[in-house]
Order: structure tokens, then C-alpha cells, then sequence
């Protein structure tokens, strides 16, 4: 006698056993494919390739470069930040420096990485901390949260939880680059010294092109500043101490004000004008009471910030100008004195 055939239901039984072991055979190969490559050397147990930076985002790939013992000085701060070269400032210093400025750093995610830094490098030679408007002008949140996506799991908690965030698309994206380097398919994009310039060659400057960006930015808040703004610094000033006081002394610390173009800075007694005078004003204060700590301003009228020939738009300077603000760095820091025309060195006890 001729057994039955499975009926409608056992088939789709078969069916979606098959269909689920297929499922998590998959998932479970690339789950293990994105822990063994480690895009962003995250992990405990992955293998010890030499992998690279290959995420556009920076919160993701700073963290594995802090760790690396061959730095033993560090850049923080925003856009305005990313073009000091670790490459220049190693033979200016005498140090090995990396860059961990990122885009739209708020206070928060430079004081974290800040702190990522020391967790591995408790005596640092040189910790340069750029002073620009992330820090001058009070956002909402700037002082406890990201701007950006921001892996707070990389940042001081155990390695192995890094296991849980594994299963994403994003770090199956991330590692299927990181893969196409290590097989020698993809150029490198980013550096290993956390420095990428991210302006255009310089042989490609458009002075015309830049001139149009300009007419097109948004002009600073020229409204008459209340009284006594200019003299209050702001809130993000608390921040900052409290990162300058978790250094060794020993530490050079240095507090600089990259330029912007002069049309952001406000006309005199208006609310942008106030704003950054009392930036300046809480920076001098916390280089006066803190051991090792120059304050240097390239953030004001002068030859440098007025011509616009000098900058890719209002707040992002050219290379050139990159490569004289980290001589004249150097330059002040070794004689002791500022060179008057582009850069002034922040008293002690009052703004310039």
C-alpha cells in the first residue's frame, strides 16, 4: 500500500525550518565575517590585522587610533582643527602626534575623546585643544550630548560589549571595506595619524567660486550684545577646565583660536562680537590658573583673517594657512613670542 503524501501543512512545516536554518546559517556568516575583519579594531578576540580607518564618521575610528601606543600627543576640536598635520607638528614638537579633530565636535564628544586619550596615554607631551565656535557659542545640549551619531559603547566601557553592536548593517557595510583593504581592493581614504584633508587641492582654489560661497553664508548676529555679555564667559568654559584639570601638569596644554574669516567675528558691540570676546576672556582665565597652558588667538582682526583669499569659506582656511599656523605654533611656543600680525597671545587677566 502507497504511504500518503506529506500533507499541505507538514510542507510548509518543512518549509520554514528550511527557510529558518537558511536564515540563521546566513546571518550567523556574516555575523562572524564582520567580528573576524573588526572594522574599527573594536574587538578582543578578532584577529591582529593592520587594519585602517575606513569610516567616514570619525566617532567610530578614533577610538582604536587613541589607543595606539605610538602617539604621545593629541589634537582635539572640530572641522577648524582636522588640517594641523601630525606629520609637521612631530617635527615641530619633537612629538608623535594624532589628530582627533572631527566634524561638528560638540564640547561633550572632544572631552570624551579627550578622555579616551588619557585612559591610554596618562602623561601626554602636548594636548591641543582648538577653540572655535563649538565652544563660544552656548547650544543646546552641546555641553552633555553628540551632534552626530556617536558610539558611546567604544568609549571606556568593556571591549567585549562591542560583540552586541556587531549585528548592524552599518558594521556590515563598515567591515566589507575594511575587508576590501586588507585584500588590497580599495585605496586608503583616511589616515592612520587621524589627519585626511578635507578641503579641496589647493592648486584647485577658485577665488571667484569663493567669493560666491561667502555672499551666500549666513552673516553673524550684528544685534546689539545686553550689557556685561562680553564680560561672561560661557558655559562651556566649565567643561574645558574640567578637561585642562584632568592632565598632568606636565602636560603642555595648548588653547588656540583657529581663524575665521573677519566678516564672522560681528561689528563692535554686537552679540557675535560680544560672544567671542567672552570666549577669549574665559580662555585667558583658565591658561592663567593652569600649569603649562598657553592661550593663542588666530580668531581676530588682522591680515590673515581679512583676506578671504586665505580661506575655502568663512570658517575653513586653506592649507597653506594650516601650515603657517603650526610654525608659528611651534614659533611662540619655543621663543615666547607671537607674531603680532596674525596671531596674539592671550593675557592672563583680560581679552585682547
Amino acid at each position: 500500500m502507497t504511504p500518503a503524501p506529506p500533507g499541505r501543512g507538514s510542507r510548509w512545516r518543512q518549509f520554514c525550518l528550511l527557510a529558518l536554518i537558511t536564515i540563521v546559517m546566513a546571518g550567523g556568516g556574516l555575523y562572524l565575517f564582520i567580528v573576524t575583519v573588526d572594522p574599527w579594531d573594536a574587538l578582543p578576540l578578532s584577529p591582529r590585522f593592520a587594519r585602517v580607518p575606513v569610516t567616514s564618521n570619525a566617532r567610530y575610528t578614533m577610538p582604536a587610533l587613541a589607543r595606539n601606543p605610538r602617539f604621545d600627543s593629541v589634537v582635539i576640536g572640530t572641522s577648524t582643527s582636522r588640517l594641523m598635520q601630525p606629520a609637521l607638528l612631530d617635527r615641530a614638537f619633537d612629538a608623535r602626534f594624532l589628530n582627533m579633530a572631527m566634524n561638528s565636535a560638540s564640547p561633550w564628544e572632544q572631552a570624551r575623546e579627550l578622555d579616551m586619550f588619557l585612559r591610554h596615554h596618562p602623561r601626554p607631551r602636548i594636548v591641543m585643544i582648538g577653540i572655535d565656535a563649538a565652544w563660544c557659542h552656548e547650544r543646546p545640549g552641546s555641553l552633555t550630548s553628540p551632534n552626530r551619531p556617536w558610539p558611546e559603547w567604544m568609549y571606556g566601557h568593556p571591549a567585549w560589549t562591542g560583540y552586541l553592536h556587531m549585528a548592524s548593517l552599518y558594521a556590515l557595510q563598515e567591515a566589507a571595506n575594511q575587508f576590501l583593504w586588507l585584500a588590497g581592493l580599495k585605496a586608503q581614504r583616511f589616515g592612520t595619524d587621524g589627519y585626511t584633508s578635507f578641503v579641496p587641492p589647493d592648486d584647485h582654489y577658485d577665488p571667484a567660486r569663493v567669493q560666491a560661497v561667502f555672499a551666500r553664508w549666513a552673516p553673524p548676529d550684528n544685534t546689539p550684545a545686553p550689557p556685561g555679555m562680553a564680560d561672561t564667559p560661557p558655559a562651556t568654559m566649565g567643561l574645558l577646565a574640567e578637561m585642562l584639570e584632568r592632565m598632568p601638569a606636565s602636560t603642555l596644554k595648548i588653547l588656540w583660536f583657529p581663524p575665521a574669516s573677519s566678516m564672522l567675528h560681528g561689528t563692535a558691540g554686537s552679540i557675535a562680537a560680544a560672544r567671542l570676546q567672552a570666549c577669549r576672556l574665559g580662555v585667558s582665565r583658565l591658561a592663567a590658573r593652569t600649569p603649562d597652558t598657553v592661550a593663542l588667538d588666530f580668531n581676530h582682526d588682522s591680515t590673515l583673517t581679512e583676506n578671504r583669499d586665505n580661506f575655502w569659506d568663512p570658517l575653513h582656511y586653506r592649507i597653506p594657512v594650516a601650515q603657517r599656523l603650526m610654525t608659528d605654533i611651534a614659533a611662540t611656543i619655543r621663543t615666547g613670542r607671537a607674531d603680532d600680525a596674525i596671531m596674539d597671545r592671550l593675557p592672563a587677566d583680560a581679552p585682547r
